[in-house]
């Protein structure tokens, strides 16, 4: 992979922090740094996968009355007979929600 030169400016405390981690790991700082934002973002996109699912199984109910699905996601798409009534999870016909 191709490799870009980027220039951060921090204070020597930040520096000094930086060269010594990357030392006590036996990598370079630029190694170091690319590490450490990978992580970052790689933690940012699993929050947000994990709070996508959280509003999902929240709202579960909403959706299905709104919009009619059941089931689970990638199940395809239902019938009026199959949408089930989020009050009382039963099976209702369209219309009679």
């Amino acid at each position: 992979m191709a490799k870009t030169q980027l220039n951060v400016r921090v204070d020597e405390s930040t520096a000094e922090a930086a060269r010594r981690r990357a030392q006590q790991r036996g990598v370079s700082v630029n190694r170091y740094i690319e590490e450490l934002v990978k992580q970052d973002a790689g933690e940012v996109g699993r929050t947000f996968v994990e709070a996508a699912a959280d509003f999902m199984k929240q709202y579960e109910s909403v959706f299905a009355e709104e919009f009619g699905a059941t089931g689970t996601a990638g199940s395809g798409p239902t019938t009026g007979a199959e949408v089930r009534s989020a009050k009382h999870d039963k099976p209702v016909k369209q219309g009679e929600r």
